[in-house]
């Protein structure tokens, strides 16, 4: 029997206890507060361990890590960027190349632990009904945000971008910003399940067109032993990309998650009690047919 979305997770901690069952949601915790701990230590402490922010940062003096989504639209308004930002931008492209861009909303993102927090707090009130947008919407915004900067010539989407505005407002003082994350949070719990991650962020649509090669994947590498508890489902942001790899559906497609809009978030991983999920690799699918057959299915459940 599936169990209900308030109990998700409750059979794994019974057999895994609660570190077991939460071990990847730790881990991105402890990497979301370090990150934002790195940028404001030097603000609030004198300790500059990084300098600059979320678009553009130095570590330690030495590591520069550019956003290229940010790059892009400076790019697009006339902005000429400097060598080291390029080798920035080459730094973080190859790196989510690696593990996937998605990555990026789920273990580096500031606010996803509030749109986590908005989808745990609707799952224990039983809270159901989601909006009606396609999760290509996303891709609208984000084709509209590189539209405008060649319209106005300025970074538009800078004034509101949630992400910007959180870690600003983290590091120098919430003020308004508060408005803004309060407002997300209750888009999330009362109107749409994941909305703004799932429907509507043009930042996780970016990002996840540098997942499509992405080397580490979560993997159904035991989904024999799936007993349809639907707990993965429950707690995935991005439900759509479970089920081809989980029922191999259609015929001939393999365990490994190929979605590019898999966040590498370890959840499904977590809340299972029978260990259907790991993380691995895209070349361990069962055959090479099977990876095309999934990788087909996935855009079409976009």
């Amino acid at each position: 029997m599936a169990n209900m979305p308030q109990d998700v997770g409750k059979e794994a901690i019974g057999k895994k206890g609660w570190l077991g069952a939460h071990k990847w949601l730790i881990l991105r915790r402890l990497s979301q507060l370090s990150i934002l701990a790195a940028f404001v230590a030097g603000p609030w402490f004198g300790l500059w361990i990084v300098k600059g922010n979320l678009a553009y940062s130095y570590t330690l003096d030495v590591l520069p890590l550019t956003d290229p989504y940010i790059l892009l639209q400076s790019v697009i308004s006339g902005v000429t960027p400097e060598t080291v930002a390029l080798i920035g931008v080459a730094i973080v492209l190859a790196f989510y190349a690696l593990v996937g861009g998605r990555v990026y909303c789920s273990w580096v993102c500031p606010v996803n632990m509030v749109t986590d927090a908005a989808a745990w707090l609707r799952r224990k009130l039983g809270i159901r009904g989601a909006s009606h947008a396609s999760r290509s919407t996303r891709y609208w915004i984000l084709a509209l945000t590189l539209i405008l900067p060649l319209i106005t010539g300025g970074i538009i989407w800078e004034l509101v971008n949630p992400v910007s505005i959180m870690f600003r407002g983290i590091v120098f003082s919430m003020g308004l910003a508060w408005v803004l994350i309060l407002a997300i949070f209750l888009f999330d719990l009362l109107v749409s399940r994941d909305g703004w991650c799932g429907h509507y962020c043009p930042v996780g649509a970016f990002y996840s067109l540098l997942s499509n090669r992405a080397v580490v994947r979560v993997s159904a590498i035991n989904r024999d032993a799936c007993d349809d508890c639907m707990d993965c489902f429950n707690v995935c942001p991005e439900p759509q990309v479970i089920k081809p790899a989980l029922k191999g559906a259609p015929k001939g497609i393999g365990p490994v998650i190929t979605g590019n809009q898999c966040t590498n978030c370890g959840r499904c991983i977590d809340v299972c009690a029978v260990n259907v999920f790991q993380f691995g690799n895209r070349y361990s699918n069962d055959s090479k047919s099977g990876l095309q057959s999934a990788e087909e299915y996935s855009k079409h459940t976009v």
